[in-house]
């Protein structure tokens, strides 16, 4: 599925997303993960033995949630499936998510068992409510 300019712009800035992933008995498991793109690929760079990264092997079926962090009211929910489990040894494109997240390399660097968990959308739902963001303020 092509990703709109909007979603890539979301996908593209420093916004923490939620991967959800199922387990064996079907319940979903739910985890904050940094994301990187790729053309219209979301990349989740993990370890194997994660078990974000055991249930993808299992079930390839995924799901995204985004939020703005700057516009919490703007979000992305995308469901798709991990078509390519990446091998990262060396941690080039680890480091290149963290870049963005962080603006430093990595800070962990085994890279013994790194992959990176690349996910294609088979949807993709975009919204932005027509809210203030204003915590705290009058009531």
């Amino acid at each position: 599925m092509v990703l709109t300019q909007e979603v890539e712009a979301l996908i593209d800035k420093p916004n923490f997303a939620h991967l959800s992933t199922l387990m064996s008995d079907g319940s979903p498991q739910i985890a904050p993960v940094w994301v990187g793109r790729e053309g219209d690929r979301i990349l989740v760079a993990t370890g194997e033995g994660s078990l974000k990264a055991r249930n993808a092997t299992r079930d390839a079926r995924v799901a995204l949630s985004l939020v703005d962090f700057a516009n919490p009211y703007e979000e992305i929910q995308i469901r798709g499936r991990v078509v390519e489990r990446r091998p990262d040894g060396d941690l080039a494109i680890m480091d290149r998510i963290s870049h963005k997240y962080t603006g430093a390399p990595f800070p962990r660097r085994d890279p013994a068992g790194r992959i990176v968990l690349v996910i294609e959308a088979d949807r993709v739902r975009h919204q932005t409510l027509p809210f203030r963001h204003t915590p705290g303020g009058p009531r």
